[in-house]
């Protein structure tokens, strides 16, 4: 069958338009060898850019196609889905990026900009006139999932999960459900009691049917890949297996100790939020002076980010100690206040309606906390504001500190190949593709194991990984793409670069039997866990591994029409 190329190039209002030349981009494209039919549209990835690129599919017999527009990361997918629609494999197209190769980074220098089109082009053409046609991958699902962690965000997915009809297994490390939060006195904004928000979901969670909880419980290793994991655990002096289909991150996080700051570890009655929270959990009696200390630990060269909700923590103390004890002197000082939103606005206003003061502090001249034996009694601090120092009684000092990554971090991350932030939390897949998904296919995090996060926002995301989770599971099975690696066991030298460099531990050992008499290991791709991503084939020192759609002949074929189109000279 002879080829009939059709290449459509998106014009995307002025994000490639205002740099390059579209229709003289076009007119070159039609010249290319098998192309039959070019076009520019104003936005390719509209309904009529795409209802064209069906039509002429139709209409022209088209057999392969190239798209030159913006965006692969979102749009491939939809240009191939759309190839699908139209009866063609999805698999004979060829997606070219022109607006981050080519228009956005060279605004000023149009007509190179527009030569440079051509040349992307150019490559994408000769590379889709090797490409053939490809069948999806698929793979069955475990009904069944598991969820590492048992605290606000692992009981709302496991209930969730449970309820549409799934095995759940949860792990938890420790003997109680409930997480950080169960040691929490009120919640904000309701300032209603925890046990009011968190025994009613344990309850429901440990009586479940479909849930088993495993108490005290320590993973020790998890492998397979997405619809086929298996996870050793350690329990009851007992090493187990379970078979599960997806799983869910939700270790949650820790408060950060804030040792060798602000007195903590001389005096008796400085203490942070959450030990305020424990140690006054029945009342507030002998309190009249409290001086609150925002920022501790975080916001600086060692810890740079935001505890985000540590304001609203330290207001919601100081308010209810304010209810109790109305003549009580309350303090907050603070860098600034974050209190995002309507509701958390709002919240910062009765604090400051029922007498609470707000003190700002500079990074520079923080706070210092003077005392007599075991105990704080003041707190000197600069006022910015107001530009002279203050000293203040207090019968407590209270250290609002965020909280930090859990211990087992480094450890998961390495045990399930999931990456891990700057900060030591987990890193999504995308912040706001993919929030709660990981690259790794059927692994996904909720809550604080992701960065430090309110009760609602983990409930609610809790609630997305479990359906993440369920998508799959309700499906059975697991389509991936056919571009992935592939060995050939003749040339495999059996060094194992390739399976170091993997990120996603889809490169493993396999015993080939190359004769009756000689057997070797050799790596070998698991196509389910396999992305595409090449590192494998570029390692490779043999040259045992090629990519599917992305093989030498393909590469060398666009390296060669760049190399033609062009005339060097030394």
């Amino acid at each position: 069958m002879s080829l009939r190329i059709g290449v459509f190039i998106c014009n995307c209002g002025t994000n490639i338009g205002g740099t390059v030349n579209v229709p003289e981009v076009v007119e070159y494209a039609a010249t290319l060898p098998n192309v039959v039919h070019t076009e520019g549209n104003l936005y390719t990835c509209s309904e009529d850019g795409l209802s064209s690129i069906r039509n002429q599919i139709d209409e022209r017999d088209l057999n392969r196609v190239v798209v030159a527009s913006c965006t692969p990361r979102t749009h491939e997918p939809l240009f191939k889905k759309n190839c699908e629609l139209a009866g063609l494999n999805k698999y004979l197209f060829e997606f070219v990026n022109i607006r981050e190769h080519c228009s956005w980074v060279h605004m000023t220098q149009q007509d190179d900009a527009t030569d440079k089109a051509k040349d992307l082009v150019r490559m994408g053409v000769a590379k889709v006139s090797l490409l053939t046609p490809e069948e999806d991958l698929s793979t069955d699902v475990l009904p069944s999932s598991l969820i590492i962690g048992g605290g606000i965000s692992g009981l709302s997915a496991a209930l969730t999960l449970a309820t549409q009809g799934y095995q759940v297994e949860l792990l938890e490390k420790t003997d109680r459900l409930g997480g950080l939060l169960k040691n929490v006195n009120m919640v904000f904004p309701s300032n209603a009691p925890t046990a009011e928000l968190l025994d009613p979901l344990v309850d429901s969670v440990i009586k479940h049917d479909n849930i088993r909880v495993h108490f005290e419980v320590k993973l020790v290793e998890v492998k397979g890949f997405i619809g086929n994991f298996t996870a050793v655990i350690k329990e009851n002096g007992g090493t187990g297996e379970l078979k599960i289909g997806t799983i869910i991150v939700a270790i949650g996080a820790n408060e950060l100790k804030p040792k060798g700051m602000f007195g903590y570890d001389l005096f008796d009655n400085v203490m942070t939020q959450l030990e305020f929270e424990q140690r006054y959990r029945r009342g507030f009696n002998g309190l009249k002076k409290v001086v609150m200390i925002n920022c501790v630990g975080a916001r600086t060269d060692e810890m740079p980010y935001c505890g985000r909700f540590c304001c609203i923590t330290a207001m919601k103390n100081a308010t209810l100690l304010k209810e109790a004890i109305p003549e009580a002197e309350v303090t907050i000082l603070q860098r600034d206040i974050m209190a995002f939103g309507k509701v958390f606005e709002e919240y910062y206003q009765k604090a400051m309606q029922v007498g609470v003061r707000f003190v700002r502090y500079n990074v520079d001249r923080p706070p210092e906390i003077k005392g007599a034996g075991d105990a704080a009694n003041k707190v000197k601090v600069y006022h910015e504001l107001m530009g002279r120092d203050l000293e203040l009684d207090a019968d407590a000092v209270i250290l609002t500190t965020p909280l930090v990554p859990a211990e087992d971090n480094q450890a998961l991350s390495k045990m399930m190949k999931i990456p891990i932030g700057n900060e030591g939390f987990f890193m999504e897949a995308h912040q706001k593709l993919r929030p709660v998904e990981f690259p790794a296919d059927g692994i996904f995090i909720a809550g604080c194991a992701r960065y430090p996060t309110e009760i609602v926002e983990c409930i609610s995301q809790g609630y997305a990984a479990a359906a993440k989770a369920a998508a799959p599971m309700a499906q059975g099975r697991v389509v991936t793409e056919a571009f992935i690696s592939k060995v050939n066991p003749l040339s495999c030298s059996s060094c194992g670069r390739c399976i170091e460099i993997c990120p996603f531990g889809a490169v493993d050992w396999v015993e080939f039997r190359f004769s009756p008499e000689i057997t070797r290991e050799i790596a070998t791709v698991n196509p389910t866990e396999c992305k595409g991503c090449g590192l494998c084939v570029a390692s490779c020192l043999s040259n045992a591994i090629y990519l599917k759609g992305f093989t030498d002949e393909e590469i060398l074929a666009m390296v060669g029409t760049t190399i033609a189109g062009h005339e060097f000279t030394l």
